[in-house]
């Protein structure tokens, strides 16, 4: 256990200084090759209530996706991480302009306040997709987070509480391809990777 947790500390080191090095045109880019190859999807189509995270500097940028959500009249859902801890809902957002109202975390991320009385996911129906973000990823669908665990344990919070799971999607960077991601049991594979350029789809 402690040699995962130190590979993944090794490997998170790692991952960040390659996401440093990326430009802001070549984010751009390789964000917008995502969301294209997102919108153009069977399962992003077919899904009518969405999970989209509000992107970091260092991810794939998402309001386009966003935007899309509201464009085709599906549900948004949003993650609100409660700090101190690894729990995280997925709580309704109201439209595309509400995003920048909405209070900066410490992480400098956007999201609804605690007790602000909006529809959370798991209490009124559930997810189809759930789109996914992370520092890292192989072709085994493994990821790695930031080590907090908050899309793992939601993962496990909803399949407790609803009997399955949501089809995941992550979205990534070309730089965030590893070879192989260090686990441990409480880690979740995702179902499918989407990143810019030939490789574009990764399902296991």
């Amino acid at each position: 256990m402690a040699s995962v947790l130190a590979a993944k500390k090794a490997l998170r080191d790692q991952l960040k200084q390659r996401l440093v090095a990326l430009n802001e045109t070549e984010k751009r880019r390789q964000s917008l090759d995502v969301t294209r190859k997102l919108l153009s999807h069977k399962k992003y189509q077919a899904s009518q209530r969405v999970a989209v995270f509000i992107n970091m500097p260092d991810e794939i940028q998402t309001r386009d996706i966003v935007h899309d959500i509201f464009q085709q009249g599906k549900a948004c859902f949003i993650p609100r991480y409660r700090r101190q801890s690894n729990h995280m809902d997925m709580v309704r957002l109201g439209s595309t302009e509400e995003i920048n109202q909405l209070p900066l975390t410490s992480w400098n991320i956007r999201q609804p306040a605690e007790g602000d009385g909006r529809e959370e996911a798991l209490s009124s129906g559930g997810l189809d997709l759930v789109l996914v973000p992370g520092l890292g990823f192989d072709k085994e669908g493994h990821r790695l987070g930031r080590g907090k665990g908050y899309y793992d344990t939601f993962l496990q919070r909803y399949r407790n509480q609803l009997g399955g799971t949501p089809y995941t999607i992550a979205l990534a960077f070309q730089e965030q391809l590893c070879e192989s991601i260090p686990v441990n049991e409480n880690d979740i594979e995702i179902d499918e990777i989407l990143l810019a350029g030939e490789s574009d789809v990764i399902s296991h």
